[in-house]
Order: C-alpha cells, then structure tokens, then sequence
C-alpha cells in the first residue's frame, strides 16, 4: 500500500484563484530584509546627539559673522554623508546577497510545481516538503510520507514531530525526514516567518563588546561635558570682560572639541566597509558585529560533511556480503536510488553510478532520519530492502562489522545494504537484517581545509570536527588534514550527559562521530561554560540548534534554509576557507576603532582639562582679583589642529590592514593612553600660553601670537600622540605621519594660510617657547606609553615583529 496520502484539491490553486487572492491582498509580501529604508539611513545619520550639538555650535558661531570659525560645521555634512553612503552601499550590498540565498519554496499550482520566492505565496497555497525545507508560512498538513517536523526553535524541544494529514505546521520549522505538503493558511505578517526573519536577517549594530565600550566611554564624556560647558560659558561671556562676539567664539571653540564628533562615525564606517568586503567574497554577514565576534572565537565547532568535505560522493566500490548475488544488489541499490524522492548525497552517488532502476513498485517507505540513520522500500516479492549505517544495522562482533570499521578508518563512507523481515515502515523495523552488501563511497576533501586548518591553529583557534558520521570516518578525514588529536575519534554515543563531564572531555579530544543534533548543542553549551568564545559551522538541519546557540553561527550557502535562517554568517560561495578573511576583517575593525579611539579621546581629554584650567583661572580671577585668562583658540584653530591629527589619520587608520589578535578590555586599554595623553597635552598647551599671553590690553597681534604659540606646542604632541597610535611603523604610516607634519609646516609658513587662519610665529622667543613645551610634553607622553607596556608585562613595538614561516 501507499504511504502517501492526499487531501483533495492536491492540484493546488488555479491562476485564476492566486490572481483573486492577489487582488485580495492574502499574499505573504513582507520585506525580504528587516534593514532599514534608505529614508530611516538619512534620518538615523543626520539627527544625531553629536550633529545637534554642533549644530547648535554652528548657528551661534555663524551669529558673530565669522563664517570661517564656522568650519567645524562641516564635520555635520561629513558625519551624515560618509555614515549615508557607506550604510546604503551595506545595505545593498547584503540585500542582493540576502536574495541569492533565500529559501524558495517548492508551490503547487495548476498540478505544477513551481519554485518560487517566500513573498509569492499566497493564501491556501499548496506547498510541497521535503528534508531540510524551511516552512515559510503557517499551514495545515494535506499530504504526508512520514512526515517529521522539527520545532525546536518554536518549543524548545529537541525531538522531531510526527506530522499526519491535519496537523498545524508553524513557520520556522524545518522538515527533517519525509516529504508531504500543506496548504497555506496564515501569510504575511500574520505568519510566524516574517518575525523570524526579521529578526535572523536584521542589518543592525547588535551589542558588542566594540559597541558596549564606546557607549561606555560616551557616557561618560557627556557627564565630562555638562561642568567643563557651564564653566567655558561663564569665562567666556562673564569673566573674560571681552565683547560677546570674542566671547563666543571662545566658548565655542572650547566647546567643539570636547565632542568626540568621529568616534561613532568611524566605528560605523569600519564596520560597514568590512560587510562590503566580505560581501565581495560572497559572504553573507547578516548581523554587522558578526565580523567582530568571529574575530573573538577560540574554538571552532566544524562539520565534516560540506565544511571539510564536499556535498558530493562518488561510488568507489560495492562488496558483495555472503552468497548474495551480484546482480540482485546493484538492481536493487538501482531501484532504491532511484525511487528516493529527495536523495541525500550519498544516494545521489548510488544513483549516478546505477542511473537505471528496476521499475518495481514500492509497497511501503521509511524516509532516513538522522535519528534512526536507515531508510528503505518494501518491494512486495522483490523484498523489503534498507540502506543505512553499517554500525546501526550490524551486530557490533560480527565480521561484516569489522570490515565494514576497516574500510571506514581510510576515511572512506560507508553504507549497508540489507534485507529486512519485515516491512520498512513497520512498528518495530528494521526488525532481523541480513546484510548483502557494503557500498563504499569516496568523501572527496576539500582542497583548502588544510589551509584553513593550519591558519587557524596559528592563531591558537582550537578546531572540534562534529559529525554525525561514522566516528573512525571522521577521524580518518581529520587525520588525513593532518589535525592535532584527529585519530582519537569520540563516538558521541559514549559521551556523557553531565555538563562539566562533557566540558573535560572537549577539553582533551578534537574529533566526534555519531553526534545527535541535540548533543552538538549540549557540545556548544559545554564549551561555552568554560569561557571560551564559540563559532560553530554546519549545513544540515542537523546543525540548527548548535548554530543558533552558538556565539557565532556560520552556515554553508549550499546547505539547507534552515542554517541559513538563524546563522549570523552564510558563506555564500560554500568555501570554509572563506573564514580566515572574516577573521581578518574582524581584527582589522577592532584593532583600528581601538587606535581610532584613542586619538579622538585624547582630544577630548585635553579640550575638557583645557576648558577646566581656563574656566577655573576665570573664576580665580573674580575671587582674588587678577585679571582673566580667556580662552587660547579661535574655532578655525580647534579645526585645523583636528584636521591632520585626528580627522584624516582616523579617517585612513580605521581602514587599514590590521591582523592584531582580538583582546578583551577595551574599555581599559584605550583610556592608558588617553588619558595621560590627553592631560600632557591640556597642562603643556595652557603653560604655554600662559608664558605667551600678554594681558587683556594686548592688541590684536600680540593675541594671535599668543594663541598660536599654544597652538604648536599642543599640535606637536597631538602628532606625536598619533606617532605612538601609529605603531608599529610601516612605510605607508611613515608617510601618513610625515605628511601631518608637512600639512602643518605649510598652514604656519604660508602667508595665505597664516592670514586665512589667523595664525603668527614670527615672535621667534613664544615660538622657541612654544617648541620647548612641545618637546617636553612629547617626552612625558612617550615615557607614559613605555610605562603603561611595562605595567601591562607588554613588549613596546616601534616595528612589526619579523614574519615567521607559519601562515
């Protein structure tokens, strides 16, 4: 008898039944991703605190007349466009790639089967399942062979689900064995899909320990912000008795460089350049810290089948077991070949091999399932035939078991056939076997594991090979790649339940066969536990669970929708060695925001304690009676020393190569530098101007030198700061420093410049002066920095350490 059973209507809709539905608006049209309009871009970029404030700035800077002082109001243009054009270029980027690799649903219409895409499904649809289909709306089971559903991401448990004619399908799941259909019942919105879709697809900045940290650092500038603001707009407008147009144009330029306006722009920036990148290489990050935290693994959970090795098999050999006949074994590996309606890898092999089958007519199936590891066909008086593991099916002490081991342990895989005494989909199936032949087939390796293999155990990344093989397989496959540990295979069912006891054990070994879905999971959570950083990669719907749970999930474009669902990362291209680039990426973000970083606090340091130390001279002058102290700098100065400390360095160093090993604390990390950096330079640059600052009645030149004066001693340290950030050197830094250098020779020697800026070093005594503060400041800050690495038990680098012969 048939297993397969329909409901009426199996033809499905008519055109003219989709087109009404269409018209009616029953169709599944969600977005294909949850990332944001190009109009919320704009809008998330333009209205930000830090465009507000200088806004803000720059209204009451243009109110004095002096549109030059005005300047710093380009940094809104250049905050809002590269943050628009590198989000939009993102966001296209993983759009395209996110359509390549979308789940296209098999629909039946008009008696055909059609594949088409999630959105075209409308209302009671008929949908056709098979293993590893991802159900993209909620339904209701019309046909079934065996149908099982697994909806652990739905309840949480583990086990499949039996799913008969009538039964609810929720979207989200994913078939794990047998074949049917469902008719479509909720679509849309009103669908469970379009929410987890939303949410496995979402093009955001997640939490991070990158993010988490500047957020931090953030925080706690804008409390920095509030006193040293009320104390700059005092001096300014009431104890410095200048003219509220002078007055204002202080408290600006006091103000502007306490907001660390490229910090957040440049994280974005690095973060959004790397998805691009990555894109190019056919990688699909779905979530944009996906980068950072691959860059953060320490061990990495790899399947065999499709990681290490290819999706195809080749049929190397069929030995004949026993008396059995030949012929007899390779008709009927024909006929169950080509009766399997949704062939796995290996019978695809069976099938190229034997292309022509039997004709005999099916009685009863059993479709393979990951849980039982066999399938069959029940073939009346041809015989109920299975076909499936070796070490499921045989007696363990037999011989047909030791060969079948034997041939097992040269990484080759290996298939029983048998016949059974019973029908296949009986109760208590597979009931007694007897073997009649051992099908080998080649598992061919893919050619850049290796290196993919060696570059991670260069970085100190352990490798666990997971795989619900034939455990001396595997290991066989891990030691022919030549992985530390590889020819001590675990098989998976003698592992432990107990959390800590499967930890210890994970610990010691590198390679598992026979691995359930839901132990791959429990491997996941075990490491997790001892505190290492998990990336696992998988293709099957075996893996869903132990790639959702894990830190970072990494699927195989080729693989089953259901990776591809809740993975942060797809490598489109289906090339393991793919991941070495995304963990370049990763490092090259975090390592360049960090000196980012560095320079931007800097300046906010020295601008808070700037403002600190002229306000509270202001206030001393009302309180003892000495005359006020007003702020050193115009805004164009505040601009110009940014320009080619900061604004362009930041802009070239957060791009950069950069393969530094991701390090937790960096949070701590950046503030050793800032903060002493930030503190010479604030101190230096008001000594300085103190020394050159002739009083309230000074003239015009006599204010410009002063201001100049304090001008170059703090721009001298700010270079010199970005000479240590720069480190360790390589040609192209050299010449990024050199050229700051060059820039700053040009604006104080050039008499258009020197005009335009309002800047003056022809009083040779404040610029010697000037100089002095300079170099003894540029000293305190390389002292800091040689200290702050002695602390730290680190080695300071002035050159890249000399390459050495791994990869």
């Amino acid at each position: 008898m048939s297993i397969t059973v329909q409901a009426s209507g199996a033809t499905g809709l008519t055109a003219a039944e989709v087109e009404r539905r269409r018209s009616d608006g029953l169709t599944n049209d969600v977005p294909d991703r949850a990332s944001r309009s190009v109009r919320e871009i704009v809008r998330a970029n333009v209205f930000t605190r830090i465009n507000a404030i200088l806004g803000v700035l720059f209204i009451l800077i243009v109110a004095t007349g002096s549109i030059i002082d005005g300047m710093f109001g380009l940094l809104i243009i250049a905050n809002s466009g590269i943050g628009i054009i590198q989000e939009i270029r993102a966001k296209r980027t993983l759009d395209e790639l996110a359509i390549v690799s979308q789940a296209r649903p098999t629909v039946r219409r008009d008696g055909k089967s059609l594949e088409l895409a999630p959105r075209e499904v409308v209302l009671d649809d008929l949908i056709e399942l098979g293993p590893g289909d991802q159900i993209v709306v909620d339904g209701v089971v019309v046909e079934s062979a065996q149908l099982e559903i697994d909806e652990s991401l739905l309840t949480g448990e583990a086990d499949a689900v039996d799913k008969k004619i009538d039964t609810e399908v929720m979207s989200g799941s994913y078939v794990v064995s047998g074949s049917g259909a469902y008719r479509a019942t909720k679509v849309g919105r009103d669908a469970y899909a379009a929410k987890l879709a939303a949410e496995a697809s979402k093009f955001t900045l997640v939490k991070s320990e990158l993010r988490n940290g500047i957020d931090t650092i953030l925080k706690v500038i804008t409390y920095l912000l509030i006193p040293a603001g009320l104390l700059s707009i005092y001096n300014q407008l009431f104890s410095s008795k200048e003219s509220w147009r002078p007055a204002v144009s202080g408290m600006v330029a006091a103000l502007v460089p306490m907001v660390p306006e490229g910090l957040v722009l440049m994280t974005s920036v690095a973060f959004a350049v790397g998805v691009v990148r990555l894109g190019r290489r056919q990688c699909l990050v779905q979530e944009l810290p996906a980068i950072e935290g691959l860059a953060r693994v320490d061990v990495v959970c790899a399947d065999k089948t499709g990681t290490l090795t290819e999706n195809g098999m080749r049929l190397s050999d069929i030995k004949v077991l026993g008396d059995v006949d030949d012929a007899e074994v390779r008709t009927a590996l024909a006929a169950l070949a080509t009766d399997d309606p949704r062939p796995n890898a290996s019978v695809q092999a069976i099938g190229e091999a034997l292309p022509d089958g039997p004709g005999w007519q099916h009685t009863a199936v059993a479709p393979f399932s990951s849980a039982k590891k066999w399938s069959g066909f029940s073939y009346g008086e041809h015989g109920d035939w299975l076909l499936g593991a070796p070490d499921v099916l045989l007696d363990p002490a037999s011989e047909d078991a030791r060969v079948a081991e034997e041939l097992g342990s040269s990484g080759l895989r290996i298939l029983l056939l048998a016949r059974s005494d019973r029908p296949v989909d009986a109760p208590d199936a597979p009931g007694d076997v007897a073997p009649a032949a051992l099908v080998v087939l080649e598992q061919k390796i893919r050619p850049d594991a290796r290196e993919t293999l060696e570059y991670f155990a260069g970085q100190d990344v352990s490798i666990k090979v997971i795989s619900g093989d034939n455990a001396v397989s595997v290991g066989a496959v891990a030691s022919s790649l030549d992985l530390a540990g590889g020819e001590h295979a675990v098989d998976a069912r003698e592992l432990p339940d107990n959390r800590d006891a499967l930890a210890d054990i994970l610990d010691r070994e590198t390679t598992f066969g026979r691995v359930r879905p839901d132990q791959k999971r429990a491997m996941v959570a075990a490491l997790q536990s001892r505190g290492h950083t998990v990336a696992m990669t998988g293709d099957g719907v075996n893996d869903v669970l132990a790639l959702k749970d894990a830190d970072i999930g990494v699927a195989m474009g080729a693989g089953s929708p259901a990776t591809r669902a809740v993975a942060q990362i797809v490598l489109l291209d289906n090339k393991f060695a793919t991941l070495p680039y995304v963990v370049g990426e990763g490092r090259r973000v975090i390592g360049n925001i960090e000196r980012v970083s560095n320079l931007f606090l800097t300046k906010t340091v020295y601008a808070v304690l700037l403002a600190f130390l002229v306000g509270l001279a202001g206030v001393g002058s009302q309180i003892f009676g000495y005359e006020p102290i007003p702020y050193p700098f115009l805004p164009r100065h505040v601009t110009i020393a940014a320009w080619f400390t900061i604004g362009i360095p930041a802009f070239i160093l957060s791009l950069a190569p950069n393969n530094e090993r991701a390090r937790t604390g960096f949070v701590p990390r950046v503030l050793r530098l800032a903060i002493p950096s930030g503190v010479v330079i604030g101190t230096a640059t008001f000594a300085s101007y103190l020394v050159a600052y002739a009083g309230p009645n000074a003239g015009e030149q006599q204010k410009e030198q002063a201001g100049t004066t304090a001008l170059i001693t703090l721009i001298m340290i700010a270079v010199w700061v970005l000479a240590i950030v720069a480190r360790p050197y390589v040609w192209w830094k050299v010449v990024l420093i050199a050229t700051s250098v060059a820039a700053y020779l040009i604006l104080f020697t050039v008499p258009f410049t020197r005009h335009f800026f309002k800047l003056d070093p022809s009083n040779i005594r404040l610029t010697i002066a000037a100089l002095i503060f300079g170099a003894v400041g540029i000293v305190l800050v390389e002292a800091a920095w040689w200290i702050s690495a002695a602390l730290r038990g680190e080695k300071g680098q002035l050159l890249p350490p000399a390459p050495s012969g791994g990869t």
